[in-house]
Protein backbone atom coordinates (compact mmCIF):
# COMPACT_ATOMS: atom_id res chain seq x y z
CA UNK A 1 0.00 0.00 0.00
CA UNK A 2 1.12 3.44 -0.82
CA UNK A 3 1.25 5.75 2.22
CA UNK A 4 1.17 9.61 1.81
CA UNK A 5 4.45 9.88 2.48
CA UNK A 6 5.70 7.59 -0.34
CA UNK A 7 3.23 9.28 -2.69
CA UNK A 8 4.80 12.87 -1.72
CA UNK A 9 8.52 11.66 -2.67
CA UNK A 10 7.44 10.44 -5.78
CA UNK A 11 6.04 14.16 -6.64
CA UNK A 12 9.36 15.31 -5.21
CA UNK A 13 11.57 12.97 -7.28
CA UNK A 14 9.23 14.03 -10.51
CA UNK A 15 9.83 17.67 -10.06
CA UNK A 16 13.13 17.53 -11.25
CA UNK A 17 11.72 16.95 -14.74
CA UNK A 18 9.56 20.01 -14.44
CA UNK A 19 9.85 22.63 -17.25
CA UNK A 20 9.74 26.03 -15.87
CA UNK A 21 12.38 28.50 -17.78
CA UNK A 22 10.31 32.03 -17.14
CA UNK A 23 8.47 31.21 -13.77
CA UNK A 24 11.70 29.14 -12.34
CA UNK A 25 8.17 27.46 -10.25
CA UNK A 26 8.43 24.28 -9.92
CA UNK A 27 5.51 21.80 -9.20
CA UNK A 28 5.53 17.75 -9.29
CA UNK A 29 2.58 15.29 -8.43
CA UNK A 30 1.90 11.73 -8.07
CA UNK A 31 -1.50 11.10 -8.18
CA UNK A 32 -2.83 7.29 -6.84
CA UNK A 33 -5.68 5.20 -8.74
CA UNK A 34 -7.93 3.22 -6.96
CA UNK A 35 -6.27 0.31 -8.37
CA UNK A 36 -3.02 1.31 -7.00
CA UNK A 37 -1.19 2.68 -10.02
CA UNK A 38 0.72 6.08 -9.42
CA UNK A 39 1.16 8.55 -12.29
CA UNK A 40 3.67 11.36 -11.98
CA UNK A 41 3.68 15.01 -13.88
CA UNK A 42 5.00 17.78 -13.46
CA UNK A 43 4.17 21.36 -14.95
CA UNK A 44 5.44 22.56 -18.47
CA UNK A 45 5.91 26.09 -18.79
CA UNK A 46 5.57 26.98 -22.76
CA UNK A 47 6.16 30.67 -24.52
CA UNK A 48 2.33 31.08 -24.66
CA UNK A 49 1.64 31.59 -20.94
CA UNK A 50 -1.87 30.16 -21.89
CA UNK A 51 -0.54 26.97 -22.71
CA UNK A 52 1.24 26.19 -19.75
CA UNK A 53 -0.06 22.99 -17.65
CA UNK A 54 0.33 22.65 -14.38
CA UNK A 55 1.92 19.00 -12.40
CA UNK A 56 -1.77 18.15 -11.35
CA UNK A 57 -3.51 18.09 -14.74
CA UNK A 58 -0.27 16.52 -16.18
CA UNK A 59 -0.88 13.63 -14.31
CA UNK A 60 -4.67 13.37 -14.45
CA UNK A 61 -4.09 13.52 -18.30
CA UNK A 62 -1.71 10.88 -18.22
CA UNK A 63 -3.82 8.01 -16.01
CA UNK A 64 -6.73 9.14 -18.00
CA UNK A 65 -4.79 8.63 -21.50
CA UNK A 66 -3.74 4.99 -19.69
CA UNK A 67 -7.16 4.31 -19.32
CA UNK A 68 -7.42 4.59 -15.26
CA UNK A 69 -10.43 7.36 -14.36
CA UNK A 70 -11.00 6.50 -10.49
CA UNK A 71 -8.67 8.14 -8.07
CA UNK A 72 -7.70 8.13 -4.51
CA UNK A 73 -4.70 10.73 -3.85
CA UNK A 74 -2.59 12.92 -5.23
CA UNK A 75 0.74 14.62 -3.96
CA UNK A 76 2.15 17.78 -4.72
CA UNK A 77 5.26 19.60 -4.60
CA UNK A 78 7.04 22.34 -5.41
CA UNK A 79 10.76 23.66 -5.43
CA UNK A 80 9.79 26.20 -2.39
CA UNK A 81 7.72 23.20 -0.52
CA UNK A 82 4.03 23.25 0.06
CA UNK A 83 2.25 24.05 -2.37
CA UNK A 84 -1.96 23.84 -3.23
CA UNK A 85 -3.45 23.49 -6.75
CA UNK A 86 -4.63 26.47 -8.59
CA UNK A 87 -8.39 26.73 -9.20
CA UNK A 88 -8.34 25.74 -12.55
CA UNK A 89 -6.81 22.03 -11.44
CA UNK A 90 -9.23 22.18 -8.64
CA UNK A 91 -12.18 22.11 -10.70
CA UNK A 92 -10.38 19.99 -13.14
CA UNK A 93 -9.51 17.58 -10.39
CA UNK A 94 -13.10 17.31 -9.20
CA UNK A 95 -14.01 16.26 -12.45
CA UNK A 96 -12.57 12.88 -11.14
CA UNK A 97 -14.81 12.92 -7.76
CA UNK A 98 -15.33 14.99 -4.91
CA UNK A 99 -13.74 12.72 -2.75
CA UNK A 100 -10.18 12.74 -3.86
CA UNK A 101 -7.43 13.71 -1.25
CA UNK A 102 -4.79 16.35 -2.15
CA UNK A 103 -1.36 15.93 0.22
CA UNK A 104 1.02 18.84 0.40
CA UNK A 105 3.49 19.43 2.60
CA UNK A 106 7.26 21.07 3.59
CA UNK A 107 8.93 17.97 3.40
CA UNK A 108 8.01 14.58 3.79
CA UNK A 109 8.15 14.53 7.58
CA UNK A 110 5.83 17.27 7.43
CA UNK A 111 2.74 16.25 5.69
CA UNK A 112 -1.06 18.50 5.45
CA UNK A 113 -3.96 16.68 3.51
CA UNK A 114 -6.74 18.51 1.99
CA UNK A 115 -10.21 17.08 1.03
CA UNK A 116 -11.00 18.18 -2.74
CA UNK A 117 -14.43 19.69 -1.26
CA UNK A 118 -12.26 21.30 1.46
CA UNK A 119 -10.37 23.59 -1.58
CA UNK A 120 -13.22 23.46 -4.12
CA UNK A 121 -16.64 23.90 -1.83
CA UNK A 122 -18.71 24.06 -4.79
CA UNK A 123 -17.29 22.46 -7.19
CA UNK A 124 -19.53 20.96 -10.14
CA UNK A 125 -19.95 19.01 -12.76
CA UNK A 126 -22.12 18.55 -16.00
CA UNK A 127 -24.51 16.11 -15.56
CA UNK A 128 -25.05 14.38 -19.22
Amino acid sequence: MISDRDLYLMAKKALKNAYAPFSKFTVGAALLSETGEVFTGVNVENSSLGATICAERTAFVKAVSEGSQKFKTIAVVSGEGAVLPCGICRQFMFEFGDDLRIVTGDDADNLKVYGIKDLLPEGFRLTL
